[in-house]
């Protein structure tokens, strides 16, 4: 896609040098009259299917007639993805108007917060009932912390990811992200083992129902699989049902079983290949990932550095024989390591290495596509240009 000046000065308001937490998105927020007042949340918080449950949260919210917000990230192929209001994307020139605005009263923000407080504006001018809001990282220490009027808080899963920044251990990982937990509001979740009790725990501290698969079976029943493939799917799809049932939007449970959300196992047909694309970027989600495509001929794979990149691809490497390694962004994991260490070939541009992949896919064969979102977003450009 061309460069677009306001995405790019967006993207330069990264959060290095800038605290992270609720504090600074509060006063964004504030500075723009308080938006998020005018609309209920629903956090969708945990490591992996947040965005599969946000999909599918905001399919069931428009089919119960609801006026529905959804705000997620990281975007695959345009910022506007990040923002969609009644199931349509934020238009770019409101992008543009709130840029303009920002570059002026607050030149200094983070590039998240100022993303969460352009959704609650445009939500609060477009007369949203509900928002579905992903975090970013976290719970308590997510931006998304700062969001005035909760009604429930959906809880995905808890595993080893962002240590740097939630604490080196899943305890830690699972009492940042139930941090999420307010007094008096539901907080549902399928997490299970040590996690699940750090998060009874928490919840019962805060004075948080605690609603889960055990506590409340029927709530998390499903009346068929989700249409989105794999099994963790099924457990996204429980959570998302046992929330709108939870919130009085059970009319909506069959719309959310049937939402569909790119690069989540997304199949295309190529030269007569089949590619799977998978965002799986974590060891918790390519093990899902593994599960879910046990064989495929051949495996393209990128990571960000600041990942566990050997504990990510090691559940990838039985699947296929023949890898391909690239850098799906900056700073990547070097590919011709990679390639060194566990065999195959480098091609450090993802277009080039893509190409590749599929060259050395058979007629009729496999190629899966995994290991970072951004490689995702940018092998899907080329299959499904925006």
């Amino acid at each position: 896609m061309p460069p677009n000046p306001d995405h790019d000065w967006l993207f330069s308001r990264t959060r290095a040098g800038r605290e992270r937490g609720p504090v600074g998105a509060r006063a964004l927020l504030n500075q723009l009259g308080a938006p998020d007042g005018h609309f209920t949340c629903i956090r969708v918080v945990g490591t992996n299917g947040k965005g599969s449950t946000c999909a599918m949260l905001e399919a069931g919210l428009l089919a119960a007639g609801v006026r529905v917000g959804r705000f997620t990230s990281p975007h695959l192929q345009r910022y506007e993805e990040r923002i969609r209001i009644n199931g349509v994307e934020l238009a770019a020139e409101r992008t543009a108007a709130f840029v303009d605005w920002a570059k002026e009263h607050a030149p200094d923000a983070a590039f998240f917060d100022l993303t969460l407080a352009l959704a609650c504006l445009a939500f609060a001018e477009d007369r949203i009932e509900v928002a579905v809001m992903e975090a970013g990282v976290g719970g308590a220490s997510d931006a998304t912390q700062a969001l005035a009027q909760v009604e429930a808080v959906a809880l995905t899963n808890v595993a080893l990811d962002h240590v740097a920044t939630l604490g080196p251990s899943l305890a830690d990982i699972a009492r940042d992200k139930v941090g999420a937990a307010r007094p008096g509001v539901p907080l549902l979740t399928t997490v299970t083992g040590g996690a699940l009790t750090v998060v009874q725990a928490v919840t019962a501290e805060v004075g948080a129902p605690l609603l889960t698969p055990e506590t409340h079976t029927r709530l998390f029943d499903l009346p068929h699989p989700p249409r989105l493939v794999g099994a963790h799917q099924g457990l996204n799809a429980a959570l998302a049902a046992a929330t709108l049932r939870t919130l009085g939007y059970a009319a909506g449970v069959e719309a959310a079983l049937n939402a569909t959300h790119p690069a989540r196992l997304e199949r295309f047909k190529v030269e007569g290949r089949t590619v799977l694309l998978d965002g799986a970027h974590n060891p918790h989600a390519t093990t899902a990932l593994a599960a879910s495509v046990p064989q495929a001929d051949v495996l393209l794979f990128g990571s960000l550095a600041r990942k566990d990149t050997a504990a990510t691809l090691a559940p990838l490497l039985p699947v296929a024989p023949v890898r391909v390694f690239t850098a799906p962004g900056e700073p990547a994991t070097p590919p011709d390591e990679l390639a060194g260490q566990y065999g195959g070939e480098a091609l450090p541009e993802p277009q080039a290495a893509f190409a590749r992949a599929l060259a050395l896919t058979p007629p009729g064969g496999l190629l899966l596509v995994a290991g970072s979102l951004y490689l995702a977003g940018l092998v899907r450009e080329r299959l499904a240009p925006a």
